[in-house]
């Protein structure tokens, strides 16, 4: 068993880090009438946290009991946190763009006494749930006036303080509920050794963070990876996190947080790599030109590890002048990095923001490793790698899980990061873990002899065709997702005889294709316009044939103006598809398409 070193616990990892960077920016909120940031320091935190604690001692939370929060990351959000782990009680997140039903297994299946919840509007519609839910005896308001809210309850707490308790490094500090692609939701029991030795070994593989360090808060909380990688792993350094108001504010949250790491999932990267492109196509002349011979500088660069000629280490030196500069300006001028994990990166656009001087390191983790398995880092790189194992944390590959004559197998782990297990649920529990104690991750791999990890694919989702040949979607959706005209992607084909796509069209993109070609048909019925869906099917497998086997290409296609979303239950918080739910919508087009051979 490995002893993980002081501080082992959630408790004194915050006291430390409030104490010693106390007079530091911690958190940043948008003031949405000015539209300035707003921050507040260390020791403003640690006063909340102190009179929050209070506040729940007063409601007679103790050690075990579950405290539980829906709402999106936010200064409250970490106070209640924090406060609920100097009682020794469970801490349960939940997300706020989430529904009803979910909320209330979550509430139920996880033993919540005490539920806080960002607004009224929420608490309206689960304030009937203590009548319903054995366990809850209180709910409570952050954005509220009056005995029902967070304030009312600090207020209480200063007035009858109560010191911390110091938890065991293996008692449980939280559960994080899996997004449940195939199921109901799990509760992934993590302890607060789990959550600090994971926190800590991603630390020092990035060790240039420190007290000026700045995130923008992309990534939910009450998802693992934006919990440990950002909340918890910042308060090792002493930086400083700036909540983004919106997806839709971001651009403009960037500018003025001015983050020098970001830490995201590759949606967010591909989005901006598809916007940067397809602004230089549309201004063309010569701001096309000079992005052009910029960015095919720096690839050379790359590819000749700096060994240019005088003419291209020229251009070079201009792109970083003109045009790279100025999409560092975009992310707000000062940053230096980002880390990306969810799923894995595209090379090409991996390559494209390290070329320009902004390098994405893919990582690789689960919730049930709390999260963080694998990372790149910038002394320890391999572009298409997910990175190699971090410290104390044992990485193999299980080939007899495998059926298919493949190099590769599962991914099975063991370390100071595995979860005790599934609240409530013995068997899943022991389903995923292996005899001699190693978590079955479920995915596919292979590790090189540098002893990085290469993800080849999902052996939940990895089906075969009819001819026997097996297909991973993931990877071919993540390509057709490239396609500027291609706002989401699904492909379907488990045991037919070759595969079909459901695509969802960029409508803003749609409308200019159009206009290329020559089409002048309003907006709203150009997805049923014949022309454009051939020309769009054409363009898809083009994009296809150079890196996939012509049975993986899809040969027929559904073009559907509903994009797949968290809101129809099409996708999980994290983005991932539901691809149970999106067959089941689609099941008679799909049934049409292998019927009308």
């Amino acid at each position: 068993m490995i002893t993980i070193e002081k501080p082992d616990n959630l408790v004194d990892h915050f006291e430390i880090s409030v104490e010693k960077f106390k007079n530091n920016k911690l958190f940043g909120t948008k003031n949405k009438e000015t539209g300035n940031y707003e921050w507040v320091t260390y020791d403003d935190v640690r006063k909340r946290v102190d009179n929050f604690r209070g506040g729940l001692a007063s409601l007679n939370i103790q050690k075990g009991d579950g405290v539980a929060v829906i709402s999106n990351n936010r200064t409250e959000w970490a106070v209640a946190a924090f406060a609920t782990y100097g009682l020794g009680a469970r801490f349960i997140p939940m997300y706020e763009n989430e529904i009803l039903k979910t909320w209330k297994y979550i509430i139920n299946d996880a033993d919540v006494k005490f539920l806080l919840v960002s607004c009224k509007d929420i608490y309206d519609q689960v304030k009937h749930f203590k009548e319903e839910i054995k366990s809850l005896e209180h709910i409570y308001i952050m954005d509220y006036a009056g005995n029902k809210s967070m304030q009312y309850l600090e207020k209480i707490g200063a007035e009858n303080p109560v010191a911390s308790v110091k938890p065991d490094v293996n008692d449980i500090a939280g559960l994080i509920y899996t997004s449940g692609t195939t199921g109901d939701p799990k509760g992934v029991l993590l302890t607060h050794g789990n959550f600090v030795s994971n926190s800590r070994a991603g630390s020092r593989r990035y060790h240039f963070l420190n007290e000026t360090s700045r995130s923008l808060s992309i990534l939910p909380w009450a998802h693992s990876y934006g919990q440990v990688a950002e909340l918890y792993n910042w308060f090792f350094n002493g930086g400083s996190i700036g909540f983004m108001e919106s997806v839709e504010t971001m651009a403009d949250d960037l500018l003025k947080v001015q983050p020098t790491f970001l830490i995201a999932v590759p949606r967010v990267f591909n989005k901006i790599y598809d916007g940067i492109h397809a602004k230089m196509n549309e201004e063309g002349g010569i701001k096309k030109k000079l992005f052009d011979m910029s960015v095919a500088a720096a690839k050379k660069n790359r590819l000749q590890n700096g060994k240019i000629d005088f003419v291209t280490k020229l251009k070079l030196n201009i792109g970083h002048k003109l045009v790279f500069s100025k999409i560092k300006e975009k992310f707000g001028g000062k940053l230096i990095a980002s880390i990306t994990a969810s799923a894995k990166m595209n090379n090409e656009i991996s390559y494209f923001f390290r070329d320009i001087g902004l390098p994405v390191y893919d990582c690789y983790g689960l919730s049930e490793t709390s999260p963080a398995i694998s990372m790149n880092s910038p002394e320890l790189n391999k572009p298409g790698s997910v990175g190699s194992a971090l410290e104390f944390i044992d990485v193999r590959i299980d080939c007899s899980m495998i059926n298919d004559d493949s190099e590769d197998g599962e991914i099975q782990v063991k370390g100071p990061n595995l979860m005790v297990g599934y609240h409530n649920k013995p068997e899943e529990t022991k389903k995923v873990f292996t005899e001699d104690g190693w978590l079955k991750t479920g995915d596919r791999g292979t590790i090189d002899e540098d002893g990085y990890l290469f993800i080849t694919g999902r052996i939940k989702e990895q089906y075969k065709l009819e001819n026997g040949k097996y297909v991973f979607p993931a990877a071919l959706e993540e390509d057709i997702r490239l396609l500027p005209y291609i706002e989401n992607a699904m492909i379907y084909g488990d045991g037919k005889p070759y595969n079909v796509c459901i695509v969802i069209p960029d409508c803003a993109v749609l409308e200019k294709t159009a206009e290329f070609l020559k089409i002048k048909t309003p907006v709203g019925k150009l997805i049923h316009s014949p022309i454009v869906q051939e020309f769009m099917s054409a363009e898809i497998r083009k994009n296809l044939k150079d890196n996939y086997g012509n049975y993986e290409i899809p040969k027929k296609f559904i073009f559907s103006d509903e994009n797949f979303t968290i809101e129809n239950g099409m996708l999980t918080q994290t983005l991932k598809l539901k691809r149970r739910i999106v067959i089941e919508k689609y099941k008679n087009q799909i049934e049409e398409l292998y019927n009308n051979n």
